[in-house]
């Protein structure tokens, strides 16, 4: 199985809500919750793509978008 390779968090801060769960769940500290409260990936280039934010986000705010030619269920 390929690794998977972040392209970018795709993050909708006018869904997000701050409740900091992806905050709480990311296994490499890779989010961050701002000024606003609202979620940023302050250290994307630490990011696994395990998709635990975007999976557990209530308000589905956050997609991880991989690189081309990753598929999500590789």
């Amino acid at each position: 199985m390929a690794k998977k390779k972040l392209k970018e968090h795709l993050i909708n801060r006018d869904w997000c809500k701050g409740c900091g769960i992806c905050v709480a769940l990311c296994p490499k500290q890779v989010l961050e919750l701002d000024r606003e409260e609202k979620v940023i990936a302050a250290r994307p280039e630490d990011c696994i793509c395990c998709q635990l934010c975007e999976i557990r986000c209530p308000d589905l705010a956050i997609e991880i978008i991989l690189d081309e030619g990753e598929k999500d269920n590789e």
